[in-house]
């Protein structure tokens, strides 16, 4: 897909983050999707720059997987960014285009649900909040075997 060329929005502090953003933008637009979505989720770092990014690519005329993609980076959005990123996706739903609105539902479902996705962790599986302490018992017979001049683990040592 050829892109056409992004103005600078004056935000950017100098030419390192301009072509940054620009890299990000082509690579969102990708045909592998581990690129497109690696790209939607740095672009969600980059601010207001991003949100931009993501918005055009939500809203444009882009590929299914662009469009997932950059949902994926709106949903992802930390700080300040959180609350426009959510009116965004929630502007999606009115949008003409069927796809966008079903992928913005989708993404909004996911952000209400808490997006916590992940296997839970293994130390909180089934605990309460105490650590119960427990006495751990000691080994039966080491130190006798040890004392008449066996191994702990085997009949006899040495013998002279």
């Amino acid at each position: 897909m050829r892109l056409t060329k992004r103005k600078p929005s004056g935000r950017e502090k100098d030419d390192a983050s301009i072509t940054l953003l620009a890299k990000l933008r082509e690579q969102l637009y990708s045909t592998n999707i581990s690129t497109v979505r690696q790209s939607a989720f740095n672009l969600s770092w980059m601010q207001e720059d991003g949100l931009d990014i993501l918005k055009e690519a939500l809203f444009g005329n882009s590929p299914r997987r662009t469009k997932g993609a950059a949902a994926y980076g709106l949903r992802k959005m930390r700080g300040r960014m959180r609350k426009p990123a959510e009116e965004v996706l929630i502007e999606g739903l009115k949008h003409p285009d069927r796809k966008t609105a079903e992928i913005c539902g989708n993404a909004l479902i996911v952000l209400k649900r808490g997006g916590g996705g992940g296997r839970p962790s293994r130390r909180s599986k089934g605990r309460s909040g105490r650590i119960e302490i427990r006495e751990i018992p000691q080994r039966r017979g080491s130190r006798r075997a040890a004392s008449r001049g066996r191994r702990p683990d085997g009949p006899i040592s040495r013998r002279r």
